[in-house]
């Protein structure tokens, strides 16, 4: 089947979206004095797309703004704002903290190329961002029509947003050295790429929701977290092929459909930064007690030991495994501000009613503390003798490092009860 023909079977699910409104005010105004003829300039105008010209080339311009009412998934736009608001309230210290900045300086950005390896041969031939406003959401699309345009793309791309953190789906591993590679390459024609800071969810939908998903591509966490499901949307890796036979026919139909692909992303970009703002701020009611967990660890991951100890205290005292993780875990903020005496009677509990690798992780707490702050020897031993039996519960290449540990400390405590 040819690819003209594969594309046609997909045109029943690449309707352009309806209910969008321009906004003639924000209209991108050509940079040239005599407009170039763009075919299909009529299809076009009906998506909200203009040409932006600069240096005899022209790329296209599509904006759509949204209310803030505007519900996307779980969230609304409005909510959005409240979280970057609510960051600049709190005191907590997080990555993905928006204290210093205003809701219109978070960046969200993604981007469609013509293939998923890197370097130069793989072409940007879409930047999509949006930024949040008091007023509403404005997304903006830029479109390169031809591989010539380039310069005309990052042009407008660069002159038209006004940003200091940049939100994006694995953007510090693919879409921004995409951008800077790119832009390599045209940089004596346009400005030149600022340096700002980076959110990337990715990897913070990894760290929250790994325990429950296998894969974290953006579509599943949104239908498994967001609240979000995406209807006739064409899948990311049909965008290629997409874009080449839109320079081959030069009709838009097809590509209408990536655009509104793009689209989704970058609305859900919002909505997951208002999910995962919500869920470390403490403002998620629905949060579960493994994503408490999860945000506990975070905190501790990063040195926030009081937010840890404070997120671990609301599970703590409940059932379930996730409770008693909760429970080795706080004991471990414990230790770390030398505060043993509530950190004992956790190891103790976690030691006789924890799973088997945490009663493993806790009995050597408990030998290491009586050993070497206690001098109580015996004890200490008997709680490395417990832990010792229970070494079928690591895998190999971790069960016989800790063997070997454990064997050496049995062999010093020995030798230190005889010197007592």
């Amino acid at each position: 089947m040819s690819l003209k023909n594969k594309l046609n079977r997909l045109k029943p699910h690449l309707s352009p979206s309806t209910g969008m409104k321009n906004s003639p005010e924000n209209a991108i105004k050509p940079a040239l004095k005599e407009k170039q003829e763009i075919p299909f300039m009529d299809v076009w105008e009906k998506e909200n797309v203009t040409p932006y010209y600069f240096d005899d080339h022209y790329c296209l311009v599509r904006k759509v703004v949204y209310p803030l009412t505007h519900k996307h998934g779980n969230y609304t736009f409005t909510e959005a704002l409240e979280a970057v608001l609510r960051w600049n309230d709190s005191k907590v210290q997080h990555p993905l903290s928006a204290v210093g900045h205003s809701p219109e300086e978070l960046f969200f950005f993604d981007t469609e190329t013509t293939g998923l390896g890197g370097g130069a041969g793989n072409t940007i031939f879409l930047l999509g961002h949006a930024r949040l406003t008091r007023d509403g959401v404005i997304l903006t699309q830029h479109l390169l029509p031809h591989p010539g345009a380039e310069i005309a793309l990052y042009q407008s791309f660069l002159e038209s947003v006004n940003y200091r953190t940049l939100v994006t789906y694995n953007g510090k591993a693919f879409d921004w050295p995409q951008v800077k590679t790119r832009h390599t390459l045209v940089r004596e024609h346009v400005p030149k790429l600022p340096s700002f800071g980076h959110f990337d969810l990715y990897h913070a939908a990894r760290r929250m929701w790994k325990h429950k998903m296998e894969r974290m591509k953006l579509s599943a966490v949104e239908k498994e977290v967001l609240g979000f499901e995406r209807l006739d949307d064409i899948p990311g890796y049909l965008a290629p092929m997409i874009y080449f036979d839109f320079l081959e026919r030069k009709h838009p139909e097809g590509l209408l459909g990536v655009l509104k692909h793009n689209e989704l992303d970058i609305l859900s970009l919002i909505t997951l930064y208002t999910h995962l703002s919500f869920q470390l701020l403490g403002l998620d009611e629905g949060r579960t007690i493994r994503e408490t967990y999860e945000v506990g660890r975070w905190f501790s991951y990063i040195g926030e030991s009081e937010k840890a100890k404070e997120t671990f205290l609301n599970i703590a005292d409940g059932d379930g495994s996730e409770a008693m993780a909760a429970m080795v875990a706080l004991a471990a903020e414990y230790k770390r501000n030398k505060d043993y005496g509530r950190a004992l009677p956790l190891w103790k509990s976690a030691s006789e009613n924890g799973t088997d690798l945490q009663k493993l992780e806790s009995l050597l707490e408990l030998a290491k503390y009586f050993e070497h702050r206690e001098k109580e020897y015996l004890l200490a031993a008997s709680y490395s003798e417990k832990a010792y039996r229970l070494l079928s519960a690591l895998n190999r290449e971790k069960a016989k490092k800790l063997e070997v540990d454990l064997e050496k400390r049995l062999m010093r405590l020995k030798r230190k009860m005889k010197h007592q």
